[in-house]
């Protein structure tokens, strides 16, 4: 007999954000991830906990924020940042119930290894093409025992910049595809239309429809072998695009994510089903763990949305927060967001945003600040949503808005003691600085 637990399958890509045709992006080819969303459940405010790789993908698998789960930059090369030791990664709940495990491509949320996260193998080769052909092996053979749930974790390195022959140090092409003007191109509001602007969206378009076509061949191959009706798959992403402004910023571009679903055996979690809730990828862990039966740890951040698909009591969230402490370099700042406010605070003086383009001239123009290289952090920044959805204007000190001014910053402030954040304590020491001192002490 079947077993009675779903299978899970969770494609998750690189610097996706929302930029995805069933988000309202018009320009851009996502016919098989559209049609999944139209069978689905699609989460229209989705966010993460943080807009850079590693520490956003720590919070989808533990439940937890970066700064409680110990990652808070990146987890390869001297980066060097890790999951603590106690913390627990979902494949290693659904281990211990007897889930067969395997990761597919990007493990980018902890340096120590697979096995450490709870998976029995890891196929590494990140593109989507080759992670796809990995999946549909593993798929296929997990599918010969039925009475054996299985979890896969599927990372596609796209839409990721990756080098180019061009003059330009990082863009979005490969040799599998290129840039797609097809439907046009759309400029969101926080770019200038700029002749470099249209490239990179074009570049980032093609992107995005290659792994659009990838994630079709993994329904494919779940429908062929006649796995789709008892098997959640999620698609969703880290963060948002690897443009100016959206990736490493707390702007919505930069921390929205498209998180969509699909279980058709369970009411509630399939059938075209549009939530405008709120909802953070902190809330997945517990919403699965919920889904299997498995009580919810009392050190987990995140909240159930289970409920709120299945039609129970279910309390939206007021708020939501991110953060980014490390990236590139030591950018430390924390925000909260509401439905209609957003306030970012900032803890040092870096330049406005932190460039994710990887490029010595980048090529795309950001709207404000105009110039980044002349533009540093204030310490306070408050944006109204309903006016200014894309954030351009900075009113922390304009006094009809002292109010919400001191309302959000009292509430940051209560988040960030109640999780013992540490940057309370001060600067965040990075491994790198404590790797550096154990060199000088053993000279």
């Amino acid at each position: 007999m079947p077993s009675e637990l779903p299978n899970i399958v969770i494609v998750h890509c690189h610097d996706l954000g929302q930029y995805l045709h069933c988000y309202g992006v018009e320009t851009v080819r996502t016919p098989r991830i559209d049609g999944f969303a139209e069978s689905g459940v699609r989460f229209a405010q989705s966010f993460c906990t943080a807009p850079q790789c590693s520490p956003s993908r720590a919070s989808l698998f533990t439940g937890r924020f970066p700064h409680s789960n110990g990652v808070m930059g990146l987890t390869h090369a001297d980066f060097a940042w890790d999951l603590h030791e106690n913390e627990k990664h979902l494949a290693q709940y659904l281990k211990e119930i007897g889930y067969r495990t395997a990761a597919l491509g990007v493990l980018h949320e902890s340096r120590s290894g697979a096995a450490r996260c709870g998976f029995d193998s890891h196929e590494p080769n990140p593109w989507a093409s080759t992670t796809t052909d990995n999946a549909i092996a593993r798929i296929e053979e997990f599918a010969k025992d039925t009475d054996t749930p299985f979890f896969l974790s599927i990372g596609y390195l796209e839409p990721h910049r990756t080098p180019i022959p061009t003059g330009h140090d990082m863009g979005f092409l490969s040799e599998e595809f290129g840039p797609d003007a097809t439907l046009g191109i759309e400029i969101p509001g926080y770019l200038r239309d700029t002749e470099g602007t249209r490239i990179e969206l074009a570049e980032l378009q093609g992107a995005v429809n290659h792994a659009d076509g990838q994630f079709g061949r993994i329904l494919d191959t779940i429908e062929q072998k006649g796995l789709e009706s008892n098997t959640l798959v999620i698609f969703t992403t880290d963060h948002g695009v690897a443009m100016p402004r959206a990736k490493c910023t707390l702007y919505d571009p930069g921390i929205e994510v498209a998180f969509i679903l699909r279980l058709p055996s369970r009411d509630g979690w399939h059938g075209g089903a549009v939530h405008t809730a709120m909802i953070q990828n902190i809330d997945v862990l517990p919403s699965l763990l919920d889904l299997v039966g498995l009580p919810t740890p009392d050190n987990i951040q995140g909240t159930s949305f289970a409920p709120l698909l299945e039609g129970r009591s279910y309390t939206p969230r007021e708020e939501l927060f991110a953060e980014l402490t490390y990236h590139d370099y030591y950018d430390p700042k924390r925000c909260i967001r509401t439905e209609n406010h957003k306030l970012v605070v900032n803890f040092t003086t870096a330049p406005f945003f932190m460039d994710p383009s990887q490029s010595w001239r980048p090529r795309s123009d950001t709207v404000e600040p105009p110039n980044n290289a002349l533009a540093y952090h204030e310490h306070v920044e408050l944006y109204d949503l309903r006016e200014d959805p894309w954030e351009l204007a900075n009113l922390a000190d304009d006094p009809a808005y002292a109010d919400v001014r001191t309302e959000l910053l009292k509430k940051l402030y209560r988040h960030m003691q109640a999780d013992s954040d540490p940057i309370l304590e001060g600067a965040v020491t990075s491994p790198m600085h404590e790797q550096t001192m154990r060199y000088l002490r053993e000279a």
